[in-house]
């Protein structure tokens, strides 16, 4: 029970609303800010009466204001799947330029803590394997994919200027693929493009010849990780995601295990600039925070299916 006040930006998204309910369930108030460009009411429906939640629509690469004390800002928005960010390309460049800095001069004003949302696309198309923190990535700034990495890159360097140049209590979480209830249909991410075909009995659409790796993260592990970093004392990045390497192949057959779908596997080409493998090294989470991921794979995909079986 901590009893802070909390700016969540992004809070209406799939991981801001979980994040959001654990920390109204630890006794938290929070402020979720959402513009809704890919957030939506129905993800916080639940706590909209909740006492101690407050909602706000706004854009948060305009001016922030928030009246009274705040404890933590978390600045979580921003597009977050190749679909959305691909759509909307400046929007995504400009919440993680402008949005960074004005949700920083918020946490300034407040002399709050603050953590970004990151990512592990920080890492691009990584020749280093596993991916350490200390790892400064193989990125293509001018490639499609670009706008997201290179905004979250950003987003690093001037939450890194404000600690250093500004005394700003700050945190960087690189969420590796995260995944679970919530997720909306048309994501675009391959859990969900996967359970949703394979409900429907469509064909599973897998890109390239599906030996590329992932590693996925269930929601309720990756939001432990990211309040245990919220809480702890490390200034910096730190990754926070599951270990466990699977090819898109495997996932594929994981997932029609799950549903006992029938559907077969067809293939298309390849995204521009997609990474080939993609696992993190979490020895700093498991030494700092005392985190690692609980949820096996196939546990989480069965919960995240029946959870898209019943919306």
């Amino acid at each position: 029970m901590t009893d802070w006040r909390v700016v969540v930006t992004g809070g209406a998204g799939f991981l801001g609303s979980h994040l959001c309910r654990a920390l109204l369930g630890r006794g938290d108030h929070v402020v979720a800010i959402d513009s809704l460009l890919t957030g939506a009411l129905a993800n916080i429906s639940d706590l909209i009466d909740q006492p101690g939640f407050e909602f706000v629509r706004y854009d948060v690469t305009n001016y922030i204001h928030v009246s009274g004390r705040v404890d933590a800002v978390l600045h979580l928005a921003s597009p977050a799947s190749p679909c959305d960010y691909l759509e909307h390309p400046i929007k995504t460049l400009k919440v993680g330029s402008l949005g960074t800095h004005k949700t920083l001069g918020l946490a300034k004003d407040k002399d709050a803590r603050y953590l970004l949302a990151s990512t592990s696309e920080v890492y691009g198309d990584p020749q280093v394997h596993p991916q350490r923190e200390d790892y400064w990535g193989h990125v293509n700034p001018v490639g499609p994919r670009g706008v997201y990495d290179e905004a979250k890159r950003f987003a690093e360097a001037i939450t890194m200027a404000y600690n250093r140049a500004h005394g700003v209590d700050a945190r960087i979480v690189r969420i590796f693929n995260t995944y679970g209830p919530g997720m909306r249909r048309e994501d675009g991410r391959v859990v969900s493009n996967f359970i949703v075909q394979a409900l429907a009995g469509k064909p599973l659409t897998v890109y390239g010849d599906g030996s590329q790796t992932r590693s996925f993260c269930y929601v309720d592990d990756e939001v432990r990780g990211i309040l245990a970093l919220l809480d702890s004392d490390h200034v910096g990045p730190v990754n926070i995601g599951n270990p466990n390497e699977f090819t898109v192949h495997e996932l594929a057959a994981l997932v029609l295990e799950v549903t006992g779908s029938s559907s077969e596997i067809v293939y298309e080409p390849l995204p521009v600039d997609d990474p080939t493998q993609r696992r993190p090294d979490i020895t700093l989470a498991r030494t700092l925070l005392g985190w690692e991921p609980q949820v096996e794979l196939r546990e989480g995909l069965g919960r995240t299916a029946e959870w898209f079986a019943r919306a």
